[in-house]
């Protein structure tokens, strides 16, 4: 079960993370580099996350001086970068000149295991890389989260763990609400609510007891979807269809 985080970053920290964004993105330019997380909303397994061809890179922000309070813990950012097999990257920071700025150059990342400076787009091969689970349900939280964000809901926090209810809340009109989000690849084309959805409803019941289930299939925009041959698997970074319907309440 997943509870509302209820940690907050500090004025301070935000500054340094937006300044850790705008220096990724000023990089960003001419590369095939799509963002995964770029608000800075709970829970916090990663600081920033970003694609780029087949690879994805899951961003910790730290400050040089230690003296900034950072959200969130190393074990859920490396959680996230395995789980996902993607790459677990730092990103120091400092203060310089009252702005803050990468303490490295180029990119500003080192890697977590060799402590080498990374540099995303020299790590993309052809290599084709099928999605893991993880991959597949953060993606369809991110598909259930901008529906509701388009919507003009209000969302609280999200997360992607495949293991973990729920996978979302959101402000509803009358106060907190929940979504229990699933993944599907194709064949399948719909998600089946969960058998524990009794529990996960008691569970949330402390906040609240309005939940709502999300089914997202996805299947291949290569395949064929002939009945005699195996379904393509889901590559990273190449197209995907994707059906969703909207948010259901279970009696």
């Amino acid at each position: 079960m997943h509870e509302i985080e209820t940690e907050s970053p500090s004025p301070e920290f935000f500054q340094c993370w937006q300044a850790a964004g705008e220096h990724l993105q000023s990089r960003a330019e001419g590369t095939e580099l799509k963002w995964l997380k770029s608000r800075l909303e709970p829970p916090f397994l990663e600081h920033l996350s970003f694609s780029m061809g087949n690879q994805l890179f899951f961003v910790r922000i730290e400050e040089q001086a230690q003296q900034l309070t950072v959200p969130g813990s190393e074990t859920g950012w490396l959680t996230i970068s395995k789980e996902c097999r993607g790459h677990a990257c730092l990103m120091p920071m400092t203060r310089g000149s009252g702005a803050w700025v990468p303490v490295h150059p180029g990119w500003g990342l080192i890697s977590s295991v060799t402590g080498e400076r990374l540099v995303p787009p020299n790590m993309t091969t052809d290599e084709p890389v099928e999605m893991t689970d993880w991959e597949l349900q953060d993606f369809a939280v991110q598909v259930v989260r901008d529906t509701l964000r388009n919507e003009g809901r209000e969302i609280m926090s999200s997360q992607g763990n495949p293991n973990v209810d729920p996978s979302l809340w959101f402000v509803g009109g009358q106060g907190p609400e929940w979504v229990v989000v699933r993944a599907v690849r194709y064949p399948e084309k719909e998600a089946q609510l969960p058998d524990n959805w009794t529990c996960i409803e008691d569970s949330c019941s402390k906040v609240s007891r309005k939940g709502h289930f999300a089914s997202v299939a996805m299947a291949s925009a290569d395949d064929q979807f002939k009945s005699d041959s195996p379904p393509v698997p889901l590559w990273r970074g190449r197209g995907m269809y994707v059906s969703f319907s909207g948010i259901t309440s279970p009696p």
